[in-house]
């Protein structure tokens, strides 16, 4: 039986291999994902992001890092989770069913040019393909934070970004990954020349 240090380093190697993938894979697309982003901040437009379950903790982690803070002194930039008004979500989710939850919080919110990030580790979320599919419709850029190669939302956003693994955990790990190195390179783009906290 594999003893809990041996374990741990096993999921441990198994993260390394996954950041030496994504290095490999991804640092051009994470640039493309900076480069919209600024664009967007820079023109006035906002960033709407969301997901399921540990998904809806990592868009209110991006959201909360854009509003406050990540490492400069700095502006706020608007950007809202659509996972966190509890209202809304049961008044839509009630009255409409569970698939347009974000769907609908979209069409209210979103305008050309905003930004709107969808999270997904299977990337087949009905309720993020939908809510995509609408931004889309309203002229915004579309980012999908996917695993488990993309699923049926990669074809629906503007810049698929997926972690190259078929296991969930590893999955959260990148996006989380990808969303602290968006948050640092979106500050030095915006905010050059602020003191670091």
């Amino acid at each position: 039986m594999q003893s809990t240090v041996d374990a741990i380093r096993s999921q441990l190697a198994e993260q390394r291999s996954l950041l030496e993938r994504m290095e490999s894979e991804l640092a051009g697309g994470i640039a493309e994902a900076v480069n919209m982003l600024v664009a967007g901040f820079s023109s006035g437009n906002k960033l709407l992001v969301m997901g399921n379950g540990g998904s809806a903790a990592d868009a209110q982690h991006f959201a909360a890092e854009m509003v406050g803070r990540f490492m400069l002194e700095r502006r706020a930039l608007p950007a809202i989770a659509l996972t966190t008004d509890t209202s809304a979500l049961t008044a839509i989710g009630n009255d409409y069913g569970f698939d347009t939850i974000f769907s609908r919080q979209v069409e209210a919110l979103a305008h050309p040019g905003d930004v709107v990030v969808g999270i997904s580790t299977s990337g087949n979320s009905t309720n993020i393909a939908l809510a995509l599919q609408e931004a889309r419709r309203l002229g915004c850029r579309t980012i999908g934070l996917l695993g488990k190669g993309g699923g049926s939302i990669r074809e629906l956003v503007d810049l698929p970004l997926v972690i190259p693994s078929a296991t969930t955990p590893r999955i959260q790990e990148g996006h989380i990954t990808v969303i602290h190195i968006l948050c640092d390179l979106l500050e030095q783009a915006l905010f050059a020349g602020t003191v670091a906290r």
